[in-house]
């Protein structure tokens, strides 16, 4: 064979080699860029996240008041917890405070989602108006409504007067602390839920409901048969989030208690008193060990909730 045609020979080699060559510089370099865009997100998660859950970790088992040398506790500040009255009650105060809220919020929220997804005169403001909530200060909101809820000088004392029902003293009177934190949060909460349960409304084909008219199916067996399941996967996903939200309860109990002992009684969390354990009694190992504790709490809850939606989320495909 002469040079030429040995040349001819090796060039779809050749051709072949150049090319899976390109491919690899081509993927080798999505790959860094990829790294390059992710790296400002994972370096947020890992300093204000991972990293203060590690430290948390490690000071949980430390005597410390966050100014003198620590000394090592091991389990006595978790051993703590189970003779602290104030953790305990806090404890209980928060998972009801989950348990009546969360089913609370998500179902008014499914309500006015399916009542919005109408075809109804001024839709768009009324969304709007539900969605304005979830983007501002829960301070500002805890403050609006302690003007609304004042025994006073307040509009629903007012009203409830006018109509000559009994006008409770909300945020004196200590049995009605949890009720008002609980109404405020629902309230607050339904814009988020009203919005992601809306978008899982709109993504459920009108096919659907053109083959339950045409069998003449009524509106509530079309709501429970054909909307609920459909919607299931927003619904796991709001109660998922809501759950979370709600066994994280602080700023409401903080503004609308002013720290006041007779309404803490009936209305502290354990976010709250991990606050008032660490930052006001300086007590950073117990304050941290309960933080540990809530984490746990929450990371079970949510591993029994990712279980027991394969028994209700009707996923389509």
């Amino acid at each position: 064979m002469d040079n030429h045609s040995a040349a001819r020979a090796a060039a779809p080699h050749m051709a072949g080699g150049v090319s899976a060559s390109r491919r690899w510089r081509s993927r080798t370099a999505e790959a860094w860029w990829a790294y390059v865009f992710i790296l400002p997100a994972f370096l947020f998660l890992g300093l204000f996240h991972l990293l203060p859950a590690a430290a948390s970790i490690v000071i949980s088992v430390l005597d410390w008041d966050g100014l003198s040398t620590a000394s090592f506790a091991g389990w006595n500040n978790y051993i703590g917890l189970m003779h602290d009255e104030h953790f305990l009650q806090a404890c209980r105060h928060t998972f009801l405070f989950a348990l009546i809220s969360v089913p609370v919020s998500v179902a008014i929220a499914t309500v006015i989602a399916a009542a919005l997804n109408k075809n109804i005169r001024g839709r768009t403001f009324y969304r709007t108006m539900y969605f304005v909530p979830v983007v501002t200060m829960s301070t500002a909101v805890g403050l609006i409504w302690k003007w609304l809820f004042n025994s006073d000088y307040g509009p629903i004392n007012a009203v409830l007067h006018a109509l000559h029902l009994p006008a409770p003293n909300w945020l004196s009177d200590p049995s009605y602390i949890m009720p008002s934190v609980i109404i405020v949060s629902v309230w607050s909460s339904l814009g988020h839920h009203m919005i992601v349960l809306l978008a899982g409304l709109q993504g459920i084909a009108p096919s659907y409901y053109e083959a339950a008219e045409m069998d003449g199916a009524s509106r509530s067996y079309t709501f429970f048969r054909i909307t609920l399941p459909l919607l299931s996967p927003s619904l796991f996903f709001v109660i998922l989030t809501a759950t979370i939200q709600a066994l994280q309860l602080f700023d409401l109990v903080f503004v609308m208690t002013n720290g006041n002992p007779a309404l803490l009684n009936t209305s502290r969390s354990v976010v709250y008193n991990v606050y008032e354990e660490g930052f006001t009694l300086f007590h950073m190992g117990a304050a941290s060990s309960q933080a540990v504790v809530l984490f746990l709490a929450i990371f079970v809850v949510t591993m029994i909730q990712m279980k027991l939606q394969r028994r209700w989320v009707h996923y389509s495909g």
